[in-house]
């Protein structure tokens, strides 16, 4: 496992992360979530990935818990979370919900350390923009989250460029802590926000990457040809708006065209795909996810692949999934 620069930050992430979206509390409990996170870090990941609103909640505290049950020195691990739409979203207050404003963001921080277990979180994202509050007051409480050491750093998940660099420069107008990582969907068929929208970021202001979703939610896995199988993601009644997409003739189409180009080189398709971002230099960290031990230790796998990935072998996956890509 290689580690990775966190953008211009002196920060360095293991280029494999771990994820706990959709799986944990839905489909992970907590000595599970011990057995994979051991396991993980057994393999060199030091980088986990959390969000306030996963399982509502739920999944702060499932993470919290394996984490206090093994006890690893702190500087061992980095852990994130993400904030914007809030726990309570049947609730009628104002700013429970859908926002980045000064009240919400304070008080956010607090509850995700308090099911975390945690004295501090290493980054912090600002899941979504919010366009009813001005940026300048996001920045200000993000800073100041950051100045309170209760977060070490501070980002951006699914911002335009336009909005990532708002916020950088009202950091460099008033002297503040300035966001220093985004956390964007990137895989085979979803490239150009990563690739091309964030380009001119990437030496301007030095972002830095944690990607998520590698395997468009189980699409690159290929299990999902000949529809939904059960006990899937897309199985999952939350997770139903995933369906479509996943069943997609097209791109199942293609997904086995990418069959013998993983089975030359000795690995799966998912193995490929996440291999294929990680391969990717602006890429801080691949945010994978899994189910059980063996699906973790499959998604590792991706690791020993990223040598194979020359550019022969990467112009014939682009033949297959540049064209389906958006």
């Amino acid at each position: 496992m290689e580690y990775r620069r966190l953008g211009s930050s002196g920060l360095k992430v293991s280029e494999l992360s771990l994820g706990s979206w959709v799986t944990y509390h839905n489909q992970v409990g907590t000595p599970a979530a011990r057995e994979m996170l051991a396991a993980a870090i057994d393999a060199g990941i030091n980088f986990f990935d959390n969000a306030e609103v996963y399982a509502r909640g739920q999944s702060e505290i499932v993470m919290g818990e394996a984490f206090k049950a093994l006890a690893w020195p702190r500087l061992n691990y980095v852990v994130s979370t993400k904030f914007f739409w809030g726990l309570d979203r049947e609730g009628a207050a104002a700013n429970r919900k859908d926002t980045l404003n000064r009240k919400y963001l304070m008080q956010a921080i607090d509850g995700s350390l308090k099911r975390l277990g945690l004295d501090f979180v290493d980054l912090i994202f600002c899941h979504r923009p919010d366009p009813q509050t001005p940026i300048e007051e996001t920045v200000w409480a993000m800073s100041d989250i950051i100045a309170s050491g209760k977060a070490l750093y501070w980002g951006t998940s699914e911002w335009s460029a336009a909005e990532i660099k708002e916020a950088w420069d009202v950091a460099e107008k008033y002297h503040l802590r300035k966001p220093v990582m985004e956390q964007p969907q990137y895989h085979l068929f979803h490239r150009q926000r990563v690739e091309q929208e964030y380009a001119a970021l990437y030496d301007t202001i030095g972002l830095g990457l944690t990607t998520w979703s590698p395997l468009a939610s189980g699409l690159l896995t290929g299990k999902y040809k000949s529809g939904v199988p059960s006990g899937s993601r897309g199985a999952l009644e939350s997770m139903s708006f995933l369906a479509k997409g996943l069943t997609d003739p097209t791109k199942n189409a293609a997904v086995a065209k990418l069959e013998p180009i993983a089975a030359e080189l000795g690995a799966t398709v998912a193995q490929l795909a996440i291999a294929w971002v990680a391969k990717n230099p602006r890429v801080s960290t691949v945010i994978t996810g899994a189910s059980n031990l063996a699906q973790l230790q499959s998604n590792l796998g991706a690791v020993e692949l990223l040598p194979k990935l020359t550019p022969e072998v990467l112009k014939r996956i682009d033949a297959v999934t540049l064209p389906l890509a958006e």
